[in-house]
């Protein structure tokens, strides 16, 4: 068996059933196995999946504190700019373009840090990249740890039910499975302390990256406007940390066939280019699918990607030392034969409706 294969805990109640079909569990089932998975005091092998949703908690007063006691105009304006530009372009900077896929390279270490630290630190990177890794394999089939034909709360939840490593892997594929994210500068755990806390990352590590990282900008955003300014953004991280649980249910079409013709030129699985998740954040879903390893994935001209231009920037000014470009494959091997495909089609019907 391939490592993606077996490299996610499974959830008790499987990934595929007898005949090899998905398993689409009840409500209650996700319910018991999320809180299940988030016991630390049953075993601390459940440390990570608690450790996310713990920072996800701690950020709802911020979210309040905004609402109730600091909410303005602006203030909103700069939530949103915060939530939905800010955070997510860099989820795809950082999470996905680089740490997962390795869609291009940094100059050294120090720029590296610089952009995993530029906004306020949520998600693990070992719950997303691994599973994402995963999720590529399996697009919408059975194993897919984000599956949205099994509905809106099995992607919600899969951070804790289906996206962490699993717990009993041999001392070779436990590194094979560093190398994933050996790129990333992430200090993994040795074999035996992997066996004790059931994560590649070690808690502690973890833990002083979170403290670090949400003094240094709560200290940044008071300089620049004070408590007021630095709840507001605090909170909008947290609306951000939550919404963003959502995308691959959307952006899978909601476990329907959402494709259009013209639009979603992918055809092996269901993921879908959206609007406005390209618009803010960059990503045009369908076309990464097509080119996952692509820096850039608004391949057409209306599809602003400003995850890209921030690598373009960055490879202007030096700090990165190279990246991967597929548009031009996309308009090679899907574009034009789609719009000759179509001239084709238009020229038969117009030669049907003169000769009717």
């Amino acid at each position: 068996m391939a490592l993606l294969d077996y490299v996610l805990q499974e959830p008790a109640y499987g990934w595929k059933d007898s005949t090899g079909n998905l398993v689409k569990p009840t409500v209650g089932e996700i319910l018991k196995e999320f809180f299940s998975r988030l016991n630390i005091v049953k075993d601390r092998k459940n440390w990570l999946p608690f450790f996310s949703w713990l920072k996800v908690v701690c950020l709802i007063p911020f979210f309040f504190l905004f609402v109730f006691k600091f909410f303005s105009l602006g203030m909103l304006a700069a939530a949103f700019i915060y939530s939905m530009i800010i955070m997510g372009t860099h989820g795809t900077i950082w999470h996905h373009r680089y740490c997962t896929h390795g869609a291009y390279r940094f100059r050294n270490a120090f720029w590296r840090f610089f952009t995993q630290n530029l906004t306020i630190n949520v998600i693990p990177e070992e719950i997303y990249v691994i599973s994402h890794h995963v999720h590529h394999a399996k697009s919408d089939q059975p194993g897919d740890p984000y599956n949205a034909s099994a509905g809106f709360l099995y992607c919600f939840l899969a951070d804790v039910n289906h996206q962490p490593i699993a717990k009993y892997l041999s001392e070779n594929d436990y590194h094979r499975l560093t190398l994933l994210m050996q790129h990333t500068g992430i200090n993994p755990n040795t074999y035996v302390q992997y066996k004790k806390w059931g994560s590649l990352v070690h808690p502690g590590r973890a833990v002083l990256s979170w403290v670090l990282n949400w003094s240094f900008w709560y200290m940044v955003f008071c300089l620049l406007g004070g408590h007021a300014l630095a709840c507001t953004l605090f909170g909008a991280a947290g609306f951000w940390a939550v919404g963003v649980r959502t995308f691959n249910y959307e952006g899978h079409g909601k476990g329907g066939d959402k494709r259009r013709a013209g639009t979603d030129h992918n055809l092996k699985d269901m993921s879908v280019n959206q609007l406005w998740p390209g618009i803010v954040a960059g990503e045009w879903h369908n076309n990464h699918h097509l080119f996952p390893k692509s820096a850039r994935s608004g391949f057409k001209a209306h599809q602003v990607d400003l995850a890209f231009y921030y690598i373009r920037l960055m490879y202007a000014l030096g700090a990165v030392s190279g990246y991967r470009d597929d548009k031009k494959n996309f308009v090679k091997q899907y574009y034009e034969p789609y719009l000759e495909g179509k001239a084709t089609r238009d020229r038969l019907l117009r030669h049907k409706r003169t000769d009717s």
